[in-house]
């Protein structure tokens, strides 16, 4: 049944504070009184989660902070239930008392509470491409068993999931994936070395997360997004193809076997993939702004540098190499993302990292969750265990899993 016939929706976001769970409660907002929130979570920011809990009153929350459970429950107000880690996110996960999870989660830690989420048939909002990335052909399949949708919130997936509305997905040849190019488009490459974090993270034209962002600088991203879909929409990645495109106003293409392709076009804001998602066929009016034709002076592309940015090509080697080998690429970047915000290591050694684990990686074909998990810890454990090649420094305290925003 459609949303406009069955307006009301309780949904659980994951990642409330950060930028796209921040995104997704004004979409909320604008959409009263068709949604409820039943559950939030958080990972650092426990000040803007307590202003969320008192607007919203949900019935719980999940937090990362380390404190007694009494001294929590008292921070949110004895009528929220207060639960701890991942063990309380897969806890809301497996309840039966919300419609929808969306799930903003950084990095691997997205993969778990969406499995538990698919297996009591709730439909998925999802933000975490590391979920598809480390272990799409597992989830899309148990997505499909429990009937379950799975609704793209990257504006990329989203705008390619719009234009094959009322298509068939044998007619489609080629879906074109659009890349602003980030911060460092036009900068020499020789300039790389010497790229601060800062420099990193001032992004061009959107406004996100801190490992996201950086992803961005490096076309990581975009590399991702390449596997997610290859997964959401059943494609060979040769079928796939990058193309940098400034101006942000075009999310992404599909071509047919006719030659006609279909664009998706929008004002370069995150709250409206995310309202495609929540109101999925729907299109409610949003009051997040139209495109003015007749300011735009061009709508620019072209091939990205591989050379000047080899994240992306690593992306499509993990991708070739299957198996467990896109979870170990996810793994190696996010630590590698982890020691540059924190000043551990240089730009450019983040694809030198990804390089040196996807080569030392024998992939394990039909893999589990299990295999996937264990791949994922032991390369962050390898990770941690380097030192001159790539000129990292040496440290024996482990390296954490990517934050929960």
């Amino acid at each position: 049944m459609s949303d406009s016939l069955n307006p009301h929706k309780t949904i659980a976001i994951f990642g409330s504070t950060g930028s796209i769970g921040r995104s997704t409660l004004e979409v909320v907002s604008s959409l009263k009184p068709r949604f409820h929130v039943a559950y939030l979570s958080a990972h650092r920011n426990i000040k803007l989660l307590q202003e969320q809990v008192r607007e919203l009153q949900p019935k719980g929350v999940v937090v990362f902070e380390e404190e007694d459970g009494s001294v929590l429950r008292k921070r949110f107000g004895g009528k929220t239930e207060v639960l701890v880690g991942e063990e309380g996110l897969l806890e809301i996960a497996g309840r039966d008392d919300f419609d929808l999870l969306l799930n903003a989660l950084v990095g691997f830690a997205g993969l778990k509470p969406t499995l538990r989420a698919i297996e009591t048939g709730k439909d998925i909002a999802l933000a975490n491409k590391e979920t598809l990335v480390v272990a799409g052909e597992i989830v899309m399949r148990k997505a499909r068993e429990r009937g379950v949708r799975i609704l793209p919130v990257d504006s990329e997936h989203s705008a390619i999931l719009q234009c094959l509305q009322g298509e068939n997905l044998a007619n489609v040849t080629r879906l074109i994936i659009t890349a602003s190019g980030g911060p460092f488009l036009n900068v020499d490459k020789q300039r790389f070395p010497d790229v601060t974090v800062q420099e990193a993270l001032n992004h061009p034209t959107w406004k996100m997360g801190n490992k996201i962002t950086i992803d961005s600088a490096t076309l990581m991203n975009k590399g991702l997004e390449v596997i997610e879909a290859c997964r959401l929409f059943d494609l060979p990645p040769e079928r796939i193809e990058v193309l940098i495109h400034p101006q942000s106003i075009v999310h992404s293409m599909v071509e047919f076997a006719d030659g006609s392709v279909k664009a998706q076009l929008s004002m370069p804001d995150m709250r409206m993939p995310i309202q495609y998602a929540l109101m999925y066929p729907d299109r409610p009016p949003a009051p997040f702004g139209k495109i003015d034709f007749s300011s735009l002076c061009d709508l620019t592309f072209h091939k990205p540098d591989l050379e000047k940015f080899p994240c992306l090509p690593l992306a499509f080697k993990a991708l070739d190499m299957g198996g467990t080998a896109p979870a170990v690429l996810n793994a190696a970047n996010e630590v590698a993302v982890r020691m540059f915000l924190e000043e551990r290591i240089s730009f450019t050694s983040i694809p030198e990292i990804i390089q040196d684990t996807l080569s030392s990686h024998t992939p394990i074909r039909s893999c589990t969750i299990d295999d996937i998990t264990a791949q994922d810890k032991v390369t962050r454990e390898r990770i941690s265990r380097m030192s001159t090649p790539l000129g990292l420094p040496r440290t024996n305290d482990p390296l954490p899993q990517a934050a929960i925003r």
